[in-house]
């Protein structure tokens, strides 16, 4: 059977020549006689494994040297307990609230203390990204956290929010290694690998070192403090190694595309083309403001329930899977992440052009 295009927002389509490697060295990896699957975690050709992975994102994003890189488990929404179990020293932090994930991070949080919504793009089903300019930032707020962007609703944060002063705190699981990126700016990033760098199971936290204390908040699990994944170079009990190794795959594909850099012209072409297409259709619309438009995950709408569902139903005979929106938005939703080839997004506007003929 051939590959589909698919367009799911997570788990999502990974490089064809990363599965390739992993599916050659997935009985014996490098002579080790075993897959990784099986490899313990304290030995060395897996120390060299996460060694290697943890280096090469460091390049990447060109990290600095007084930040952590943890690999975790519990995925982006353990993040959301960890967060406020680790930061919220004063037990107080801002939330700018932009759709679900940003929705259920706020939620976590108040379970620890004063969670401030300080903005929200609710008032309009998310299809934007508030003013963040001028915020009314809590003056005893630990962080300011946001969903940098936004999966469901395809929205975007383009400009970082002026957080005057206070520790940003970024959910970049949809963006993570799309475009390149100012570590220095955030006091935390974290990103759950299945969206846009490996399968589920992983989830990326890159920490400032000053963050990371003793000092955390009663009650705090052992497994959920930062300071033990950093002290023991994320294998304090067994992490998700099978994940990582895919990680690491990814980060070496990823470098030998030209970086982040170029990565980020990829995708910005790749989403040029659909938005065109959006932009000059009268059937298809999209459902986000021009200029806080993901890259990555790009909605769209008939206005007709039905064709809707006829749409998704007609597109995945053609091998474009996994086309259907979010109930919350409904209509059509497509994650064109870094591993989806250009000629997929190619041949989906090339579907949505005969898709319409035949219906307006």
């Amino acid at each position: 059977m051939s590959r589909v295009y698919n367009f799911s927002a997570g788990p999502a389509v990974l490089p064809e020549e990363v599965l390739n490697e992993a599916a050659a060295e997935m009985l014996d990896y490098r002579g080790t006689g075993m897959s990784v699957m099986e490899m313990s975690h304290r030995s060395k050709s897996y120390e060299t494994i996460i060694e290697d992975a943890e280096s090469d994102l460091r390049d990447l994003l060109h990290i600095p040297e007084n930040y952590k890189v943890l690999f975790l488990q519990g995925g982006g929404s353990t993040q959301f307990a960890m967060v406020p179990m680790n930061l919220m020293k004063n037990r107080v932090a801002d939330y700018i609230i932009t759709g679900q994930w940003a929705k259920k991070a706020h939620k976590e949080a108040s379970i620890y203390g004063k969670a401030n919504a300080i903005a929200s793009s609710a008032d309009k089903t998310f299809s934007y990204i508030p003013d963040c300019s001028d915020l009314p930032v809590s003056e005893d707020a630990d962080y300011v956290y946001i969903c940098e962007n936004n999966t469901i609703y395809g929205t975007k944060f383009w400009t970082l929010p002026n957080t005057k002063g206070k520790l940003l705190v970024a959910d970049q699981s949809s963006c993570f290694l799309s475009e390149p990126v100012d570590v220095s700016k955030y006091g935390l990033i974290f990103a759950g690998a299945q969206k846009n760098v490996g399968p589920a199971g992983t989830v990326i936290v890159i920490i400032r070192e000053d963050l990371i204390t003793e000092d955390v908040l009663e009650g705090t699990p052992t497994m959920l403090r930062y300071k033990i994944h950093a002290d023991a170079k994320s294998l304090y009990n067994t992490p998700p190694t099978y994940g990582i190794y895919m990680c690491g795959k990814v980060f070496k594909w990823l470098k030998a595309k030209g970086g982040l850099e170029e990565m980020k012209k990829i995708n910005e072409e790749k989403a040029k083309i659909l938005y065109d297409f959006l932009d000059e259709s009268k059937l298809f619309k999209g459902t986000v403001v021009k200029k806080d438009r993901s890259i990555m995950n790009v909605p769209f709408i008939t206005g007709n329930e039905e064709l809707d569902a006829l749409f998704v139903k007609e597109s995945k005979a053609a091998g474009l899977e996994n086309l259907k929106g979010h109930r919350t938005v409904g209509g059509m939703r497509a994650s064109i992440y870094n591993a989806m080839p250009k000629a997929g997004v190619e041949k989906l506007v090339e579907f949505m052009a005969d898709f319409e003929k035949k219906h307006l």
